[in-house]
């Protein structure tokens, strides 16, 4: 039987440190929405960055929202950032709150969404 590995020391480590990214709170959703597969790179409709954002949001006010008040705070929240509003209908709206909810980010509850973790 032949040996599987050597002791053979490390010649080099190179460690390196580097800066903490500026990234706003919503750049952070979406990088999270692209990594679960929410969302495609390039997507010009991202308004389930905007969903998860505002139940996030919710979440450190302890607020359990309904798809309307979701919507709004969605529009505003749109409009304030100068970005268009595709993807803003109501049907859309618990469109990706269904996928939301398919993935366990999120829970109802007579109505009222909330992120998963809420109590925590």
């Amino acid at each position: 039987m032949g040996k599987i590995s050597r002791d053979t020391p490390l010649a080099e480590i190179t460690l390196r440190r580097y800066e903490k990214p500026v990234v706003s709170d919503r750049e952070l959703v979406r990088k999270l929405c692209l990594s679960v597969g929410l969302l495609q790179p390039g997507d010009s409709r991202d308004v389930v960055v905007d969903v998860l954002y505002i139940l996030l949001k919710g979440r450190q006010n302890k607020e359990e929202l309904h798809s309307e008040e979701i919507k709004n705070k969605v529009m505003d929240m749109r409009k304030s950032l100068g970005l268009p509003m595709l993807g803003i209908a109501s049907s859309n709206i618990r469109r990706q709150l269904k996928r939301l909810k398919d993935l366990y980010l999120i829970e109802t509850n007579a109505n009222l969404y909330r992120i998963t973790e809420f109590g925590q």
